[in-house]
């Protein structure tokens, strides 16, 4: 049988101030049975200097292979959907520019594909995304050296927060990333979701293999309002998937969510029910629900000023 390898995709905007954390850290791994994709989303800074820097230094070495791609600036979501089809291996890592892998990264994922490798109803398997080697983001169930579920059963198997998945080249071909005009963001969940609705899972494995931060100038801080507002196609796309897919009351948040955002819109309650696709019913316990949410969140915060300005 055939060596299990990896097509590891970054896409990068703006990122060569640091992406070099990430191409060290490749550098440093104990296997390289993979290859690199950088799918520049159009920087204007020294990026593509610096891969092609790292593409002659590696023909070389007989390191592992660097490809470069550079597309007009449209967001992280179209960069896969031009870098997963030139990918060469059939298992693919998604690795954010800002992130760096732990020595033996690649070794320990291509031993959990191993487990799972030609079972139809795995999409792939995941290890941990954490601040640094001994301090994972999230949750994951003590005691537990893997876990089965599929992206939508998370919070059941308390497997939240930023995770670090693997997926199958062929379902990431099958379940390419909706693209929409003059949008230039859209989650990933997007497709992990659409993927574990139609019943596939991910072998979850509790261990850091992947490391990173949240910068002031990445997706993840930058996810607030005016992004869902400025990509509100895509934003739809993903809590009408959400209402049709998650159980209660996490539809029901999805559905109060977008309400607040669509009325910022401009959008009537009818015309919010009817892009959903949902009931009346579903329309208003999501409304209540959003309200009583909203009501709790201030309230806590009321509760937390009130206890600093006691304590100072």
């Amino acid at each position: 049988m055939n060596k299990i390898r990896l097509s590891i995709i970054t896409p990068a905007f703006n990122r060569g101030y640091i992406l070099h954390v990430l191409y060290e850290s490749l550098l440093r791994q104990s296997s390289r049975q993979f290859e690199w994709i950088v799918v520049d989303d159009g920087s204007a800074d020294n990026t593509k200097e610096l891969v092609e820097g790292w593409q002659q230094s590696q023909s070389h070495s007989g390191g592992f292979e660097i490809v470069y791609i550079r597309q007009d600036n449209g967001g992280k979501h179209r960069a896969l959907n031009r870098g997963i089809p030139q990918a060469k291996y059939d298992y693919i890592y998604i690795v954010d520019s800002d992130d760096y892998l732990v020595p033996d990264a690649v070794d320990k994922i291509c031993q959990w594909i191993g487990t799972v490798d030609g079972k139809p109803e795995f999409a792939g398997v995941s290890g941990l995304w954490g601040h640094s080697a001994d301090r994972p983001a999230g949750q994951y169930p003590a005691g537990k050296p893997y876990v089965d579920a599929t992206n939508l059963q998370r919070k059941r198997f308390k497997l939240l927060g930023d995770k670090s998945e693997i997926y199958r080249r062929d379902l990431l071909l099958s379940y390419p990333f909706p693209e929409f005009e003059n949008e230039k963001f859209l989650g990933e969940a997007a497709v992990w979701d659409r993927i574990a609705g139609d019943g596939y899972k991910l072998r979850w494995f509790g261990e850091v293999i992947c490391i990173g931060r949240y910068l002031d100038d990445g997706l993840t801080r930058n996810n607030g309002t005016r992004t869902k507002l400025d990509n509100f196609s895509g934003y739809t796309f993903v809590e009408k998937q959400n209402a049709k897919l998650r159980r209660f009351p996490d539809n029901y948040l999805a559905v109060g969510r977008y309400i607040g955002y669509a009325r910022m819109r401009s959008l009537s309650y009818s015309e919010i029910r009817a892009t959903l696709e949902i009931s009346r019913g579903m329309l208003l316990g999501g409304l209540l629900l959003g309200l009583a949410r909203t009501g709790i969140k201030k309230l806590n915060g009321s509760i937390k000023g009130r206890k600093r300005g006691l304590e100072s």
